[in-house]
């Protein structure tokens, strides 16, 4: 088997674009990956295409080899799109392999060793703040809207939601984002008495619409300081979450919100690799270690995983990507011991599932694994090209 052609392929996802990688071998099996350049990875798919250039000809299915091979070409210039780039070829491999098998990618890996998975609601509303017209969903535009959504959540059978900071106090409403140079509290990163109000109360309406048994999550993202971080976590006590989410690249700035914070602490999404993940665990710096597949390829996913499992620590992907995304998500859950929960975006443009198929069966709040080799899952092209990237 030899490779014969790699491409990457891009369409509209409304307020993003979504990408993929296809590998296509001499022997017709064709791999798939999603990977994404829409968040701070500008450049990604040319990065790809050069990486790409010495693997026409090759074996595709000794992925640990080519991964090697890979990272030794691009010692010098490790992690961001050089690792995302390899991430995203891994992948694509992966998929070959295992179609090549006859087998899915779960059962490569050693598993399953679960095939059906708890999900989190993820953005719950955030999409529906600036882009609910685009989905067809009812607008998030206050606090009533809020615990309306709430109340979406339970009646479809989800057991847990994750949201972000939503601002009622302008004329549209807002996520507050200042770490990502967004709106007011930038450069700062402040936890001031306003944005904490607010907070607090988006949870409790939150949990007046989706009742007891609906566990929530709240991401903080980039946007305070190791101060705000503890100052939001004693905020939030009262609603039990399930975990407070913080991207902090100090481990021991981390260790320090997770030894004050009355919450759990989830944490690492934006991390590459396992030199990366390493003084995190080391630090004790979070309650729930989060991987990002498309970041970090599956393989390399799998290891951290199995380090994490040594500190005593559970994973849970970074997932608010495509379908096919979350179908590479799932293999990483279902081929781990130590898993957590997995996020899924749930609100998003009305031809999602028309794209990657067959689209993810869920019940009661629950994925469930699909059965068929490599990653379960087909790429309708005719669709993908037919929403062309604006």
């Amino acid at each position: 088997m030899k490779i014969t052609a790699i491409e990457d392929l891009h369409c509209d996802a409304g307020w993003r674009v979504w990408s993929f990688l296809k590998v296509t071998t001499d022997d017709g099996v064709i791999g798939w990956s999603e990977y994404n350049e829409s968040y701070g990875s500008k450049g990604l798919s040319a990065v790809i295409r050069k990486l790409t250039e010495t693997l026409i000809g090759q074996d595709p299915r000794p992925v640990e080899r080519i991964s090697a091979q890979l990272y030794a070409m691009t010692r010098q210039a490790p992690g961001g799109l050089i690792s995302q780039a390899i991430a995203a070829i891994e992948n694509a491999l992966v998929d070959v392999k295992a179609r090549a098998l006859g087998i899915s990618v779960a059962e490569m890996l050693g598993g399953p060793v679960r095939d059906r998975l708890r999900l989190y609601w993820s953005h719950c509303g955030s999409y529906r703040l600036n882009h609910a017209k685009l989905m067809g969903k009812p607008p998030v535009a206050s606090l009533a809207d809020v615990v309306a959504l709430g109340k979406e959540v339970r009646e479809k059978g989800y057991t847990a939601l994750k949201t972000n900071i939503f601002m009622f106090d302008r004329g549209a409403p807002y996520m507050h984002q200042p770490g990502f140079g967004r709106i007011d509290g930038w450069p700062e990163l402040n936890a001031d008495r306003r944005v904490l109000d607010t907070i607090t109360a988006q949870m409790a309406a939150f949990k007046e619409g989706a009742g007891p048994d609906v566990e929530l999550l709240l991401d903080l993202n980039f946007n305070f300081k190791t101060e705000g971080y503890c100052r939001v976590a004693r905020a939030v006590q009262p609603f039990d979450l399930l975990w407070l989410e913080i991207d902090l690249f100090d481990p021991a700035a981390l260790a320090q919100v997770r030894r004050s914070a009355p919450v759990p602490i989830a944490s690492c999404e934006s991390l590459f690799g396992r030199r990366q993940f390493r003084p995190y665990f080391d630090q004790q710096s979070m309650d729930v270690a989060i991987v990002d597949v498309p970041w970090n390829g599956i393989l390399e996913s799998v290891k951290i995983a199995s380090m994490a499992e040594a500190y005593e620590v559970n994973c849970a992907p970074h997932n608010f990507y495509g379908n096919l995304s979350t179908m590479m998500s799932a293999h990483f859950c279902a081929a781990i011991p130590n898993f957590r929960i997995m996020e899924i975006d749930i609100d998003d443009v009305p031809w999602k599932d028309e794209l990657v198929g067959p689209a993810p069966v869920i019940e009661r709040g629950h994925l469930v694994l699909p059965k068929g080799p490599g990653w379960g899952v087909e790429v309708n092209e005719a669709v993908l090209r037919k929403h062309p990237p604006r």
